[in-house]
């Protein structure tokens, strides 16, 4: 964090000192929520909890170095005390961005966000020291937290952002003001929140209408919703896309072995780019990285290099690992939607294999009177992506298996012929039907809403990675 006093940080969240604070204390070390992080210096976020208060474990933060405690009830230790640590949090946030000179790149999308935001901070790292979104830790918490990691020579600061309603990116923009703003797509998510994809495409918009004349917003040439948001902005706006006419494309694409290459065009030139990423959707992904490092001034041939050096960073997300018997697993458990979905099964039919591919899907959730549609065709493009095997986990999944069944070769010219498909109640189930059915040189794609098939998931991968 840049370093406080303790009198500057009472002033920013409008909290009274105690009398055991002592206001020259100077705050070095960043603050924590979580009191086995805290070191010499730190600044301790007691928050309540429905099992837990953070409260208990102030004398835990005083020992291992806190200088103190954002504290919403006494405490036996110096501390500032507020009446709500998020919103104290979110004021030190707002503080802390203020007197930053870092450039403040927002990434938001239905889709994609977080692998969009791991190659934006790989990139921007290669061009000086770079704060990022750890995982997606994109809400309330995340958001004002990854701003407090903000020190005085960081240059750049990724934040990924994200939203279930009206509102809410419009909130996290206050907190550290985006100088520049992508979004990667609209589509059929949340909604439980949205309600529908035309209220998702309004609040997703809210990214660029709040950025300001001398930003910048980079918007997908190729989703119409996105596209048509470029006449609300006040920024200057930079497109990226494949199919549709952009400032920075890529050409000559070809899928290799699910590992994209392609020709990268910017205004300044073009350059050969080689994803180490699995799967189509991340030749987007990369675009949208490509025109933030563009505008930050690095050149076509840096951005291609720095692409096709970038690794995953976050777990559960396309995470391609070969078992020792010779299976192949695609890990790409971590959430699902309809759009991620297809991604991953178009994956999954692009990766080369000697076995069969198999599909273990889980629940799309919060998809409300969508969902039957919705997992319908999931199990329609199973099918026309040559998958072998498919096996749906849960109640509310049972479309995806009428998907598979009804897909007529007549009208879905690469489907396959004879998939297997069958339902099952649980992780559980789909373990046991895996241990009798999986053979050496398999593929298996495993993927659906948060920890519906992350026991499956964890059953494929090795031992020793279990243990990490």
């Amino acid at each position: 964090m840049i370093p406080m006093s303790l009198a500057e940080v009472a002033a920013a969240v409008e909290g009274r000192l105690s009398d055991t604070a002592d206001p020259e204390a100077i705050v070095t070390g960043g603050i924590e929520h979580d009191s086995r992080k805290i070191g010499p210096g730190g600044l301790f976020l007691a928050l309540p909890g429905a099992k837990v208060d953070g409260h208990d474990f102030v004398p835990t933060a005083a020992a291992r170095g806190a200088v103190a405690t954002l504290a919403s009830r006494p405490v036996d230790a110096p501390a500032i005390h507020v009446e709500d640590g998020l919103r104290a949090l979110a004021a030190l946030a707002r503080s802390v961005a203020r007197r930053s000179s870092a450039t403040v790149v927002g990434v938001t999308g239905s889709n994609g966000k977080t692998s969009t935001k791991d190659l934006i901070g790989q990139l921007c790292a290669s061009l000086g020291p770079t704060v990022a979104t750890e995982g997606n830790f994109n809400n309330e918490l995340g958001h004002p937290y990854t701003v407090c990691r903000v020190e005085p020579d960081t240059r750049h600061l990724v934040l990924e952002l994200a939203a279930r309603g009206i509102g809410h990116i419009t909130q996290l923009c206050e907190i550290a003001p985006p100088d520049i703003g992508v979004v990667l797509n609209v589509g059929i998510s949340h909604l439980d929140g949205f309600g529908s994809i035309e209220t998702t495409a309004e609040a997703k918009s809210e990214l660029p209408r709040f950025l300001a004349p001398e930003g910048t917003a980079v918007l997908n040439a190729d989703d119409p919703r996105v596209a048509a948001m470029a006449e609300r902005a006040r920024a200057q706006v930079v497109t990226f896309g494949v199919t549709e006419p952009a400032d920075i494309a890529a050409l000559d694409l070809d899928p290799g072995d699910g590992r994209h290459h392609f020709t990268l065009r910017t205004p300044d030139g073009d350059a050969p780019v080689r994803l180490r990423l699995w799967g189509g959707h991340h030749v987007h992904n990369a675009l949208a990285a490509a025109a933030v490092a563009w505008r930050l001034g690095a050149d076509p041939e840096h951005i291609a290099d720095q692409l096709s050096e970038a690794g995953r960073r976050s777990e559960r997300r396309m995470d391609v690992f070969t078992l020792p018997d010779g299976t192949t697993v695609i890990d790409d458990s971590y959430n699902a939607n309809p759009a991620s979905m297809g991604a991953a099964i178009r994956a999954l039919g692009q990766l080369p294999t000697t076995g069969r591919r198999i599909a273990v899907l889980g629940l799309m959730a919060d998809l409300e009177a969508l969902s039957d549609e919705c997992h319908r065709r999931v199990g329609e493009q199973a099918a026309e992506a040559g998958v072998d095997e498919l096996i749906a986990i849960g109640e509310g999944t049972e479309p995806i298996i009428e998907g598979v069944a009804g897909t007529d070769p007549a009208h879905h010219p690469g489907a396959a012929d004879g998939v297997t498909a069958t339902h099952v109640p649980d992780q559980t189930a789909a373990i046991e039907l895996l241990r009798h059915r999986l053979r050496s040189g398999d593929t298996v794609l495993v993927k659906g809403s948060r920890h519906r098939t992350w026991d499956v998931a964890d059953h494929l991968r090795p031992k020793e990675d279990n243990d990490q």
